[in-house]
C-alpha cells in the first residue's frame, strides 16, 4: 500500500517530468511523441520508476534508450524543478508502457470478430432464402 507522501511525490514527478519531455524531448528522441503514463516510487523514495508511452515512432525501444542515455541530464533538470518539494532527488528508471498498444490490439480483435459474425449471419440468411 502506497503512502500518501509517495503518491504525492510521484504525482509531482509526473507533472514535472512531462514538462521536461515537452521542452527537451525533441533534442533527445526526435519526432516521436512520448508521454508519461505513470510514476511509481520505491518505499525509500530513492528511485522513481517512470512509465512512458511512445507514439509516432517505428522503434519505440530506441526512444526509451535515448531517454535512458540522457537520464543524468534529465534528472538534473527534474531536480531544478522539484528541489523545494523533496529532500533528495530520486534516481530515474524508464520503462516502456505498452498498455495503449495492447488496447488497440484487443479492439482490433473485437472488430474482426464482429465482421466475422456479421458475415456468418449474412451467409445463414442467404442459405435460408
Amino acid at each position: 500500500m502506497a503512502s500518501f507522501r509517495r503518491e504525492q511525490t510521484a504525482s509531482t514527478i509526473l507533472r514535472s517530468f512531462s514538462g521536461i519531455l515537452q521542452q527537451e524531448g525533441a533534442y533527445i528522441y526526435g519526432d516521436a511523441l512520448v508521454t508519461v503514463t505513470r510514476v511509481n516510487m520505491t518505499p525509500d523514495m530513492g528511485i522513481a520508476r517512470i512509465y512512458l508511452s511512445v507514439y509516432n515512432a517505428h522503434n519505440k525501444e530506441f526512444a526509451i534508450e535515448a531517454i535512458r542515455h540522457n537520464a543524468t541530464r534529465l534528472r538534473q533538470e527534474l531536480g531544478k524543478r522539484i528541489r523545494n518539494h523533496v529532500r533528495r532527488i530520486p534516481f530515474l528508471e524508464f520503462y516502456l508502457d505498452d498498455t495503449v498498444d495492447e488496447m488497440y490490439k484487443v479492439d482490433e480483435l473485437f472488430k474482426n470478430l464482429d465482421k466475422e459474425r456479421a458475415a456468418k449471419d449474412a451467409e445463414d440468411e442467404a442459405a435460408e432464402d
